[in-house]
């Protein structure tokens, strides 16, 4: 049986996920993507001075700079056939829609997250189950331009708390860094489902 980039990431930790995030964290039928559909309650940073660097990184499919309650959402997961995992979220902000992509894969027996076009930003995930729930934390940041791999300082990290609730799923990302805070957070419950 083929495992998700998750599955391997996890190893027999997978077991202890709750039931609906063990369907969601796992590979799809060959042939079939997963689709998920919710509102954000809130979502982008609240920071007006950021709004250059993330429109920059906005271009770049990463971040955003708006910031708004009740926001539409969607994510498409798509396996690869090299075993990683890629997403799309589009975000329906008022008069604009944005959209983040990245792609899950395992380097080094570890799970890494290449964020944005190309994959230009690149961070190594801790992974830990809390009563069901999946954490996520970055603990290392890299910047890829061109052939180059260039480490960041760990100016900021990602956090991420995926559980189970009776409509689907609810998510809670959030950058932190150790000056500003959070600045940066996007939370909410979507449905998910796999089909064709």
């Amino acid at each position: 049986m083929t495992l998700s980039v998750w599955e391997r990431a996890l190893g027999d930790r997978s077991s202890d996920l709750s039931p609906g995030l063990r369907a969601y964290f796992s590979l799809p039928p060959e042939g079939q993507l997963g689709h998920g559909t919710g509102i954000y309650e809130v979502a982008g940073s609240r920071h007006r001075w950021l709004r250059p660097v993330l429109a920059y990184l906005s271009w770049r499919r990463i971040l955003f700079p708006e910031y708004e309650r009740d926001v539409p959402f969607t994510v498409t997961n798509t396996p690869t056939a090299d075993g990683a995992l890629r997403a799309r979220r589009t975000f329906s902000f008022a008069g604009v829609e944005r959209v983040m992509v990245d792609e899950m894969r395992i380097v080094d027996g570890e799970l890494h997250d290449f964020l944005g076009r190309r994959g230009g930003l690149e961070a190594a995930l801790e992974l830990s189950i809390d009563e069901g729930m999946l954490r996520l934390s970055s603990r290392r940041l890299w910047l890829h331009l061109g052939r180059a791999r260039l480490p960041l300082p760990t100016l900021a990290r990602i956090h991420l708390v995926e559980k189970s609730v009776d409509a689907g799923q609810r998510v809670d990302v959030r950058i932190v860094s150790p000056l500003l805070g959070e600045w940066f957070v996007y939370r909410g419950e979507f449905t998910y489902a796999v089909s064709s």
